[in-house]
């Protein structure tokens, strides 16, 4: 069985994720979000779809980015 990376619970179903040059494994996609998903600096929610971005910073919607300010914000959604 595999280890989760976020909880410790060992799984016999447990999923690999790779990201940024690292590979992870969980046990549940709960698990998954919570140790990899981005957290808007305005609201504190973990970004769980695409968001919308500017530079470096992602945000879980246009109006939390306008309210910190971001004004060239990009949206990768097709």
């Amino acid at each position: 069985m595999a280890k989760c990376d976020q909880c410790g619970n060992d799984y016999d179903k447990a999923f690999l994720v790779s990201l940024g040059g690292q590979t992870y494994t969980f046990d549940s996609f709960e698990c998954a979000i919570q140790k990899l998903a981005p957290i808007c600096p305005h609201c504190r929610v973990r970004i769980m779809g695409h968001g919308v971005e500017q530079g470096d910073i992602i945000y879980c919607c246009a109006h939390c980015a306008g309210q910190e300010g971001a004004n060239a914000l990009t949206d990768r959604a097709p």
